[in-house]
């Protein structure tokens, strides 16, 4: 079980994604969130404050009303829901869910507790929105994959589950959850951030991590095969050049071969 504090490293970052790790939200996470979340309301009440109580872009400079700022979160995550093309593989959603989930797990953002608990149910039950390959432009933040994101914590969108797309609002009922009731900036906190190219990236690094460690255990293989030597590795030839991930690689190669007999063999 990790516990989520501070910011992840990418090694907690794949035991959760590619280990299916639990994670938990310690009490401090949740006191300073709460915190925030009770500061933006009380700050707000009489200020105009962007995204807040304003329109959103060209529309900021109109002011909205008390009665419809709830409304205007909404609005927010329906309207950028846009993306189109195939669904992003669920592994790399769930990476972007942990990811916003970190974000706002900082208490920077005004969101309340009970929205990071349901993130946190999403990861731990690999339930996972349907986010479409095409739609973000990553200006302001990657609006319309966080916008699909979020749609589920609505109790709206699609998500896989079990191996199968299943309406959110039938995700919810299964586990008792109630729809998350979007307050003041909680749907510009969903939106307005980089952490789905950020997850994306992170995803896809790990995994590229994996195939060159299999393609040296491979090579290995290989040299052993073709009857092959191992004093082409020794580290004093690579510590010329010098290029780390061929260091890397010729000191990863002499622990694979280590106590090979075929290797030692004349």
């Amino acid at each position: 079980m990790k516990t989520i504090n501070e910011y992840l490293s990418l090694a907690e970052f794949e035991a959760v994604i590619f280990e299916n790790q639990k994670i938990e939200i310690s009490d401090a996470v949740l006191r300073r969130v709460k915190r925030s979340f009770n500061f933006l309301n009380e700050f707000s009440r009489n200020k105009v404050i962007y995204g807040v109580n304003t329109g959103f872009g060209p529309m900021a400079q109109y002011r909205i009303k008390d009665e419809d700022r709830l409304q205007l979160q909404y609005n927010l995550i329906r309207s950028h829901s846009s993306g189109t093309g195939k669904p992003i593989e669920p592994q790399a959603v769930k990476a972007a869910i942990l990811a916003r989930l970190n974000t706002l797990s900082l208490g920077y953002s005004g969101v309340h507790p009970s929205l990071i608990h349901l993130m946190k149910e999403l990861i731990n039950r690999d339930i996972t929105p349907l986010i479409f390959e095409h739609g973000g432009v990553g200006a302001s933040g990657d609006l319309a994959p966080l916008a699909h994101l979020s749609l589920p914590l609505l109790g709206a969108g699609e998500v896989h589950f079990e191996g199968r797309k299943v309406a959110a609002s039938e995700i919810l009922q299964k586990f008792d959850w109630q729809p998350i009731v979007l307050q003041s900036k909680e749907g510009l906190a969903l939106l307005n951030g980089t952490q789905f190219m950020s997850a994306y990236g992170a995803h896809v690094l790990i995994k590229a991590c994996k195939f060159s460690w299999l393609a040296d255990l491979i090579g290995t293989i290989s040299l052993e095969g073709f009857d092959g030597r191992k004093e082409p590795f020794n580290e004093l030839i690579h510590f010329i050049r010098p290029h780390k991930g061929q260091i890397v690689t010729a000191n990863r190669i002499l622990e694979f071969l280590d106590g090979s007999e075929i290797i030692a063999q004349k």
